[in-house]
């Protein structure tokens, strides 16, 4: 689904963003693919992500470019009061869809909930702090406290592998839409606005606990071990196949594992591995303690075979396997990340160029999915916003632009 003029489920809704790095930014995006005005306010000069990389050979920031797209860019000058006063006009502007506002940039006294609300008593906002006492922190610094890179990398290991996803800011960014859309349908119920205030600690916390990480250690005592690309508590594994390519293969639920042997034709192998263990690998536990041994089964199968030998067939059988790419090589070979995914379309992006973008991957049979948008350039609907939202005239805002209040269009 997908074309021009569609609208999308959120359409007529407007929120404000205030943000830097990923979480924030990622849900006012979200929000904008599902039809809302979102408006993000930055420095004349550009905010902390207008040249954070990945950049293009001339510096254009492709970070910028990801996390903006759909949005209303207004570059003001937030040292000045009256800059100050913009930005809370825009935030506080009335209207029964608009008084919300996304931010992890919260300033006592202006950029916070008793101050804005003195303007709009029903505005809700969502913040997003990095701990919980109001400390800085990013995915990076939060990642290492929770334990997670003291459980990845080679078995054995002893150093910690920190990840390159920055999980938490994605699953943040996401909770910061669930927070703005569920204030907002109490808002719509009984007229109150409110804040809703969570860390990104907090979000990794909370999913720690959630996969019975902490349980484990406080119920079981222990401290999880590194397992390779081993998949806990079940069996699934890598390979290098005779091609020299690596693959993944799963083995989790029983169906997942009953096909994986019949594919590699290893089923007398298996059960007489099960007669000297004297165990039955029908328990998903027994595949995790016994991953070595049966990886010892399995690895002649594919270090005899290059991929393109096996791959039909595990296709046939509906088994759950990948083959390990770079993210070069998945561009240029996974159709599911190209325009043949009616999520991505060729979009031509300001000061960069054309290149696959994705819309929503969220397709609503109401509605539809939309198109993505390109992001706008720093300050690009600068006046539009000042017009419409806040309300001010052609002479007043000539005037904001010739004192250097405000900005027009740049590429970020």
């Amino acid at each position: 689904m997908g074309g021009a003029g569609m609208t999308g489920i959120l359409s007529g809704m407007r929120v404000v963003e205030g943000s830097a790095f990923v979480a924030v930014p990622l849900a006012g995006m979200t929000l904008a693919q599902m039809g809302a005005e979102v408006i993000r306010f930055d420095r004349i000069e550009g905010g902390l992500d207008a040249a954070r990389w990945p950049v293009t050979r001339d510096g254009q920031s492709l970070f910028w470019a990801g996390l903006n797209k759909g949005k209303k860019s207004v570059a003001v000058d937030m040292k000045a009061p009256e800059g100050r006063e913009l930005i809370t006009r825009i935030i506080t502007a009335p209207g029964p869809d608009a008084g919300l506002f996304l931010t992890n940039l919260r300033v006592k006294g202006w950029l916070d909930h008793p101050g804005l609300s003195a303007h709009r008593p029903d505005l809700v906002m969502v913040t997003l702090l990095g701990d919980r006492h109001g400390r800085p922190a990013v995915d990076y610094t939060v990642n290492p406290s929770v334990g997670f890179p003291d459980a990845t990398g080679p078995e054995g290991g002893t150093d910690p592998v920190a990840h390159v996803l920055p999980a938490w800011d994605c699953i943040a960014g996401n909770m910061a839409v669930s927070a703005l859309l569920a204030a907002e349908r109490h808002r719509l119920r009984t007229g109150q606005g409110q804040e809703v205030v969570f860390s990104l600690k907090d979000a990794a916390a909370a999913m720690l606990g959630n996969l019975g990480i902490i349980g484990e250690v406080c119920v079981n005592g222990v401290d999880r071990p590194k397992a390779g690309n081993a998949l806990y508590g079940g069996y699934g594994q890598d390979f290098v196949c005779a091609d020299g390519r690596r693959v993944m293969v799963i083995g989790l639920t029983d169906r997942q594992w009953a096909g994986l042997v019949k594919a590699t034709g290893t089923g007398a192998d298996i059960a007489a591995l099960e007669a000297r263990l004297g165990e039955s690998l029908a328990e998903e536990g027994a595949r995790f303690r016994h991953r070595a041994a049966i990886t010892g089964v399995l690895a002649p199968f594919f270090a005899a075979r290059r991929v393109d030998d096996f791959a039909p067939v595990f296709e046939a059988a509906g088994l759950t396997w990948s083959e390990f790419r770079s993210f070069a090589r998945a561009v240029a070979e996974d159709p599911d990340l190209s325009p043949d995914n009616p999520m991505f379309h060729l979009v031509e992006q300001p000061g960069i160029g054309r290149y696959p973008v994705p819309a929503s991957p969220l397709a609503f049979s109401a509605t539809g999915r939309p198109p993505p948008s390109p992001a706008p350039a720093l300050g690009a609907h600068t006046e539009e916003v000042l017009a419409d939202v806040a309300g001010l005239s052609g002479t007043e805002i000539a005037q904001l632009f010739d004192r250097g209040i405000v900005a027009g269009p740049r590429v970020a």
